[in-house]
């Protein structure tokens, strides 16, 4: 699998590189600038991409930006943003299209091998993988809204683990409760939410995520 990295801080990205190597992942190119990333994305076609949401030359969203104008180009590209703060505009931004794998992580998570790499791979595979502090946030700031004052306590637990990419069998595992009892929250959720029930994981997160982004 072919990954294209973009992050400024020599040391960062070079231990980015070798941790990913050491996965099995081949590095197309590393990057530390915007106008690198734009020709590493367009030329080299990667199966993800793995981008600083700040990157020179303006170190504002730089990074996020070039992405985005990449799955424009190129609908469907994965990207996995690392950003050192949470930045919901930036999830909003990224999340806007709906199309193909997306993921949002703090720059601490990458120091933990097993949960960076996951997340590089459930997003390469088309899948969600937002930080756990993101959602929550999310959450939080959407607590004021209407649909969401519908859900019970164990409802909005189930749909802070779906928005951070979890199936129902993960999240019953992560619960230590039954898939069963999962799926019946995940159905009141979508009820209560005026949402389409679907089995796609995937699109299922984006769903609620996009619902609580406009109703923010």
């Amino acid at each position: 699998m072919r990954v294209v990295l973009a992050e400024d801080l020599f040391l960062l990205r070079d231990g980015l590189v070798r941790m990913l190597e050491a996965f099995g992942f081949e590095v197309a190119a590393a990057v530390e600038s915007g106008p690198e990333l734009t020709r590493a994305l367009a030329e080299l076609k990667p199966d993800v991409a793995v981008v600083d949401v700040r990157l020179p030359p303006s170190h504002t969203d730089e990074g996020l930006q070039c992405a985005l104008a990449a799955r424009r180009a190129r609908p469907g590209l994965p990207v996995l943003v690392l950003s050192q703060h949470v930045e919901q505009l930036y999830a909003r931004e990224l999340l806007a299209d709906g199309n193909g794998g997306v993921g949002y992580l703090l720059k601490d998570r990458v120091f933990d091998a097993e949960q960076f790499i996951d997340a590089v791979r459930r997003v390469a595979d088309g899948g969600t993988a937002m930080d756990p502090q993101v959602i929550s946030q999310l959450l939080s700031r959407s607590s004021a809204q209407r649909p969401l004052e519908a859900l019970t306590p164990r409802e909005r637990e189930v749909l802070e683990l779906m928005a951070e990419g979890r199936s129902n069998a993960a999240i019953a595992q992560k619960l230590v409760v039954t898939e069963r009892a999962i799926a019946k929250h995940t159905s009141n959720i979508f009820q209560k939410l005026d949402l389409p029930v679907s089995d796609d994981d995937n699109r299922r997160v984006l769903a609620v995520l996009a619902f609580l982004d406009q109703e923010r």
